[in-house]
């Protein structure tokens, strides 16, 4: 019996936190998680336009943080009632993620792969990393362009 109810306190209490943050700050919690993976790929978007020298040393602690950001469980950070529908002004992601959680989830797949390869990349040369975050940022692009609203 103890372990039966030890086992349910670990299922529900999850979403019983879940459940006590508001939508407002789910949705500004989901806003830092990219903010984090938006100054990451900033440093590596400037090497790869030559705006700065590249440094393989730097290309290679940005991706790791990428990578590292991979292995953040999101899942709550979407939770319903936190589009920009039902919080206008406050967020710019489309009720079209729920409505299409597939298709949201295969552009996160595509993240995950499109940043895999960047490690793999980054501390190769400048040749190498161009395309790597090249490819990162058309995954980037491609969900934004379909689950983002251009402004708040």
């Amino acid at each position: 019996m103890r372990k039966f109810l030890l086992s349910t306190l670990f299922v529900v209490l999850p979403a019983a936190v879940a459940f006590a943050q508001s939508a407002e700050d789910t949705a500004k919690a989901r806003m830092a998680y990219f903010e984090l993976l938006g100054f990451e790929m900033h440093g590596l978007a400037a090497m790869a336009k030559g705006e700065v020298d590249y440094d393989a040393d730097a290309a290679m602690a940005h991706a790791k943080d990428l990578k590292a950001l991979t292995g953040y469980t999101i899942s709550d950070l979407f939770a319903p009632g936190t589009s920009n529908a039902d919080l206008p002004g406050k967020t710019r992601a489309l009720p079209a993620i729920w409505e299409d959680m597939e298709s949201f989830g295969e552009k996160g797949k595509a993240f995950h792969v499109a940043v895999d390869e960047l490690n793999a990349a980054a501390g190769n040369g400048l040749d190498a990393l161009r395309p790597a975050v090249g490819k990162l940022g058309a995954a980037c692009k491609g969900c934004h362009d379909d689950f983002r609203a251009k402004d708040f």
